[in-house]
């Protein structure tokens, strides 16, 4: 399948996984790489620019194919080494960012200039169009479907992509909800010219996660995730569980008086307890409504493969014979 984004990262399928804090090492981007899509390691979830530097040659060692890096832009208290984040993917040869969160214009001309295209999550079609003005190659498009942050305007898939399309001139995937091949060919229909995948590739056999996090996917249904931190605007959309419970409780009990500290103890530092060990209550963990649509866990080939072979029988037959009669 040829589209705009198989061809901007020189993948063979329109499939992207998506940069995950503590799932995105080298043996998933690697296997999503090798299987025809485009695998993202999350430079975050490293570190220091070093370890990045080691993942990337890590991952070199298991594919010859284009995988990508995320990196997420976010205020902090301790900013994160950027510019040495940024060398380490020029350095490591690495042709395509996910870039996440705040806006990337200043490290734009760096990454262009080394010949790197540039994909960013957008929540909202305004802010897709300023990635667009400033230079980004190709937008995610994330509908408030999708696990982690959504925005603020929950705005579902069914309206946000076709209005995207409407507005954009640059490529952009489909992310929140997409599971099978049927996402993909409703992504393509509703404008989309791929999907990116999170929650989907967690449940993957090379997922390097712990089993009790797979197997929490996949006995989830569409009812399971909740949103948190919407009072202090950085709604994320989480798997339900006791942590997720509590810190829900918070909220409504401190109401617009909550601040970020009454609820570290439920969302800061829990991903090692949960992705290493297998902690499912140590806290809140994003997760899409998608959950409800992963009933098994196989390799990322099988998985792509199963995609791919859906979504163009999908287009090839179901739908042309509606047409065709």
């Amino acid at each position: 399948m040829k589209t705009r984004i198989t061809e901007l990262f020189g993948i063979e399928h329109p499939i992207i996984q998506g940069g995950m804090h503590h799932v995105g090492y080298a043996e998933l981007a690697a296997a999503v790489a090798n299987a025809g899509g485009l695998g993202i390691i999350t430079a975050l979830t490293q570190p220091s620019p070093e370890a990045l530097a080691e993942e990337i040659r890590r991952c070199r060692e298991m594919t010859d194919k284009p995988f990508g890096v995320n990196l997420t832009f976010l205020p902090s208290v301790k900013q994160p080494d950027y510019p040495g984040y940024i060398e380490a993917i020029i350095k490591g040869g690495v042709k395509a960012v996910e870039t996440a969160g705040n806006n990337p214009a200043k490290w734009l001309p760096i990454l262009k200039e080394n010949g790197i295209k540039v994909i960013h999550k957008c929540t909202a079609v305004r802010h897709a169009l300023k990635a667009e003005a400033i230079g980004c190659d190709a937008v995610s498009v994330d509908g408030f479907e999708c696990g982690g942050h959504p925005g603020e305007d929950d705005v579902p898939n069914f309206i946000l992509l076709p209005r995207a399309a409407e507005e954009l001139k640059i490529p952009f995937v489909a992310s929140g909800g997409m599971a099978d091949g049927r996402s993909l060919a409703a992504a393509l229909a509703l404008g989309a010219e791929g999907m990116n995948m999170g929650t989907r590739f967690i449940a993957t056999q090379e997922a390097p996660v712990h089993e009790n996090v797979k197997q929490a996917i996949v006995a989830a249904s569409e009812l399971d995730t909740r949103l948190v931190m919407r009072p202090l605007r950085n709604t994320e959309r989480v798997m339900n569980n006791a942590a997720v419970e509590r810190l829900l409780e918070k909220e409504k009990r401190l109401g617009a008086s909550i601040k970020f500290e009454d609820i570290v103890e439920e969302v800061a530092g829990v991903y090692p307890r949960i992705m290493k060990t297998g902690e499912m209550d140590a806290g809140a963990w994003s997760c899409g409504m998608v959950a409800g649509l992963i009933h098994d866990i196989p390799s990322v080939q099988e998985l792509i493969d199963r995609i791919m072979a859906e979504a163009e029988g999908i287009i090839r037959e179901r739908l042309t014979k509606m047409i065709n009669g």
